[in-house]
């Protein structure tokens, strides 16, 4: 099978593990399905408009969104940003998933260049993929974060956008305004240099799961030419609504006709436009979110045993999960070895980056606590080998 199947194989599992052996039996890590509950004030603002609605709420609207949305949007970005945006830099889309296909829709010729950054969310090679584009895999430091060096030698002529995730997924790593001042000065020179034009695009649904009091550095800053794709997936735990946005660089010279391609693609690929419902409801949670705090004590939790036990780990500063490094070279056979315990998680080649595995703990604490066994058995077998 393809190494980018390995998420979705876990997790299916895990179902057949659980009907086997019963629900409370079974540590299934393997998928990042927020387990937070949206925030009260959703379910609401649900109710509400459940028993007042606005007549015509559930037809079509403008393929770009509606414009009391994309508003409120604009004005959360200004206020986070320090930097004005309007409703002609906002489109809402079918969360971030359909969000980077519509950016990538609109700008990828075929054969053009996209550079992602190793360990990665493996759809990224199937957007590339479905718009004719060409996957540029860059390898990133120890601590998963750019190599820039390593990046400086992949851009080529044909190079047309490099995809960050901060916080990152499968590692948790963030990128700091220092790292992305730098990435935004080289990809200008090789704009100069080839007389060309690089979109950084941020895919970016981990934006308000940070812990620590890590600031979060927007892109818009660094590299004029740049595309935020953000989602309420996760921060507002809605990730079956389907509900995110595209945000256009207010800097950025071309985003008239950017926009309008933009919207033509939201359009053409099928989406139409973004779940008008979802839309009402979270014109008034911009400044919302689940508990964050709650996702941090369950990190803490897990670095303190998966450090214990002898594991080596970057402690995660954002989003919800851990990228150890797998006890032997064979992550696969690790994984298996923890499934004897009903423990499942998912390798890194999964994500790029063999002799690693992926921990999702955005999970009930019960889980994470049935699974320490799990893992204490399992580096014990091969440390002691």
């Amino acid at each position: 099978m393809k190494d980018g199947g390995w998420i979705r194989r876990m997790f299916e599992t895990g179902i057949a593990l659980k009907n086997k052996y019963g629900q409370d039996r079974v540590f299934d890590l393997s998928l990042g399905n927020p387990v937070a509950e949206p925030p009260l004030s959703f379910n609401s603002a649900l109710q509400s408009i459940a028993a007042t609605p606005v007549k015509g709420m559930h037809r079509y609207m403008p393929n770009s969104g509606y414009i009391e949305t994309r508003q409120s949007v604009a004005d959360q970005l200004t206020s986070e940003a320090s930097l004005k945006f309007s409703t002609n830099d906002i489109l809402m889309t079918c969360g971030t998933a359909g969000g980077l296909n519509v950016v990538l829709k609109t700008i990828l010729d075929p054969g053009d260049e996209v550079v992602i950054f190793a360990p990665y969310f493996v759809e990224y090679l199937y957007y590339v993929e479905n718009h004719g584009g060409v996957t540029i895999v860059a390898e990133t430091d120890r601590d998963f974060q750019i190599d820039l060096d390593k990046l400086d030698h992949l851009i080529t002529p044909r190079c047309k956008a490099v995809i960050i995730n901060s916080p990152n997924n499968p590692t948790g790593s963030v990128y700091d305004a220092t790292l992305l001042e730098r990435l935004g000065s080289l990809l200008r020179s090789k704009q100069s240099a080839f007389n060309s034009e690089i979109f950084l695009i941020s895919d970016e649904p981990y934006r308000r799961i940070i812990f620590d009091n890590v600031p979060y550095a927007h892109i818009y800053s660094f590299h004029d030419s740049s595309i935020a794709v953000y989602s309420h997936s996760k921060d507002l735990g809605l990730p079956g609504e389907r509900i995110g946005y595209i945000a256009i660089n207010p800097n950025y010279t071309g985003k008239s006709e950017l926009y309008e391609g933009l919207t033509f693609c939201n359009r053409t690929l099928g989406f139409v436009n973004a779940p008008a419902l979802m839309q009402h409801i979270i014109r008034s949670m911009q400044n919302e979110s689940v508990d964050i705090q709650a996702y941090q004590k369950k990190r803490d939790y897990l670095y303190s045993n998966l450090t214990s036990l002898g594991y080596e780990t970057i402690k995660p500063q954002g989003a919800f999960y851990f990228f150890p490094k797998s006890p032997i070279a064979d992550d696969i056979q690790f994984v298996e070895e923890l499934q004897k315990y009903n423990v499942l998680v998912v390798p890194g080649r999964g994500f790029g980056k063999p002799g690693y595995f992926r921990i999702s703990y955005c999970v009930e604490d019960h889980v994470l606590e049935g699974a320490i066994e799990g893992f204490a058995l399992s580096v014990s077998k091969f440390r002691s080998a």
